[in-house]
């Protein structure tokens, strides 16, 4: 007599089927997109500044509005009030996001290819995985921008956390902080996976056909 581990081995060992298949690929092609767009971006409004600074910011670089002369503009009001620069250099998500987007899509079109309802539960575990842990490493890093103010700086101010999301006053500044469109590309690949996997687990609940 099966046990319920034994079955659920079996059943994760089924074929998928070719369209959770093609979602898979999709969400590997999706990957590309990711780094044509933004993943984030932050918005600055001040009297003297009516129309805003603007941070955007990749899974590989900052980028600002203005031709990129607002990340300088923001740099030389956070010196003032202690803040380390923005600079790309610092930014260590930098270096492994854009790496570990290209494994996984390497590891989805694998997982296409061997095609069992098992591979396509690991690329939603993994990708889960990736995007818990690059939101917290997004937050911790704006914790420690807005914590880790030098003592000298010509302005004191509190130590203060800015906006993941949505819209919060800082001094005088307006600070929004939105989801780029890579963001929802990743939304979207999250979404394939999800269904791909739905599917796959759907049809492993069918009987297999018997030999003749």
């Amino acid at each position: 007599m099966k046990t319920a581990s034994q079955s659920l081995a079996r059943r994760l060992e089924t074929p998928a089927g070719m369209l959770p298949r093609a979602f898979l690929v999709a969400a590997a092609l999706l990957v590309f997109v990711t780094y044509l767009f933004p993943l984030w971006n932050m918005t600055m409004f001040a009297p003297q500044y009516p129309q805003g600074l603007r941070l955007h910011i990749y899974s590989y670089k900052l980028d600002g509005g203005n031709g990129g002369q607002d990340v300088h503009e923001i740099n030389v009001l956070n010196h003032y009030i202690g803040m380390h620069d923005l600079v790309s250099a610092d930014f260590t998500e930098f270096k492994w996001i854009p790496f570990v987007l290209g494994a996984l899509a390497l590891l989805f079109l694998r997982a296409a290819v061997h095609g069992e309802l098992g591979h396509v539960l690991d690329m939603v575990v993994l990708f889960l995985y990736f995007s818990l842990f690059s939101l917290w490493s997004f937050g911790y890093k704006l914790y420690r921008y807005g914590h880790d103010l030098a003592p000298t700086a010509a302005v004191k101010v509190q130590p203060f956390m800015p906006p993941m999301l949505g819209r919060r006053q800082l001094a005088n500044f307006e600070v929004t902080s939105t989801p780029g469109p890579a963001s929802y590309v990743l939304g979207l690949m999250a979404l394939l996976l999800v269904v791909a996997l739905v599917l796959a687990w759907r049809g492993s609940r069918k009987p297999a056909p018997e030999l003749s």
